[in-house]
């Protein structure tokens, strides 16, 4: 079933047009990747599928509900964290929880919540002592505490560092693990390639393509690239014209070759006859961050819009 659906979406600020004829639909049970620069669009598009934000053309349903027109029934079903959340700082966290927990009807245990999201040590704790990863799990922890059918978490690890980013996605995790759907707006392909069923990379307000990640970077003729520094110079010319390769290139006194799937196979065959060693040797396929960047990117010739 379709947990978010967003058909034409429009959104203008006064001459600008932050969202431009934008749909996609979220499956209920995934987490749905929400990709673009900086201006694209993305906080716009979670805000008016949360209601904070009325459309200027389009249609938004969450679990089948306009957020305009039904805010309640899209309030009991739909848990949001927003990039630019704060409290007040002298708020203990069992407060805020106990707090955000009174706007609903059915609310989930509090208690169940701190312990489930490592928060139990610090629940008298101030927000404005809490640690960067310690906000983002009360953040959570304040999305869920309506027992939500769907979470909005908006730029959830932005300021983290990576420890706290890694469990921050065992957390994301967990919370899909619970049946909730999540709508994840992110700038870090990683945690997108590491979290998401699929994403929507957005660029200028536009849809320039929705798919999983892995699909994304297939789209991609980039080739295999291989790296590794020599024992021994090398003829440059004589590597450039071994079967599947189609470039060499010297950075420094690493060489990088480019080439189909058989170019490795050719590379180490040749390096075995002339006795030269491989230090350092890796083998880079593309990733998410190689699609998105030629997605965003101005458009050229080749470019897999």
């Amino acid at each position: 079933m379709t947990a978010v659906e967003v058909a034409r979406l429009r959104k203008v600020y006064g001459d600008r047009v932050a969202v431009r004829d934008l749909s996609f639909t979220v499956a209920e049970g995934e987490i749905f990747g929400l990709l673009g620069p900086n201006g694209a669009g993305k906080t716009t598009t979670v805000e008016c599928v949360s209601g904070l934000r009325r459309p200027d053309g389009g249609t938004v349903r969450v679990l089948g509900h306009d957020p305009g027109r039904d805010r309640a029934a899209v309030a009991e079903r739909l848990g949001v964290q927003l990039q630019a959340g704060e409290l007040q700082p002298g708020l203990r966290v069992r407060e805020a929880l106990d707090l955000f927990a009174s706007f609903y009807r059915r609310p989930a245990d509090t208690g169940e919540l701190l312990d489930a999201l490592g928060l139990a040590a610090h629940a008298d704790a101030r927000f404005g002592k809490l640690s960067g990863g310690q906000r983002q799990r009360l953040s959570i922890a304040l999305a869920l505490v309506g027992r939500p059918r769907v979470a909005i978490l908006d730029e959830l690890t932005t300021g983290l560092d990576p420890a706290a980013r890694r469990d921050t996605w065992e957390l994301i995790a967990a919370v899909r693990e619970r049946g909730v759907t999540i709508l994840l707006v992110t700038h870090f392909m990683a945690e997108a390639e590491r979290l998401c069923d699929r994403v929507a990379v957005i660029d200028d307000g536009r849809l320039v393509a929705c798919d999983t990640p892995s699909a994304l970077t297939a789209r991609l003729d980039t080739g295999q690239r291989i790296r590794f520094s020599p024992s021994a110079p090398l003829d440059l010319g004589a590597l450039a014209a071994l079967a599947g390769v189609t470039s060499v290139s010297r950075h420094g006194e690493e060489l990088l070759v480019v080439g189909d799937g058989d170019a490795l196979w050719a590379v180490t065959a040749y390096l075995a006859r002339a006795g030269v060693l491989a230090h350092r040797l890796r083998v880079e396929q593309p990733s998410l961050d190689d699609a998105y960047l030629a997605l965003t990117a101005p458009e050229q010739p080749g470019t897999p819009r």
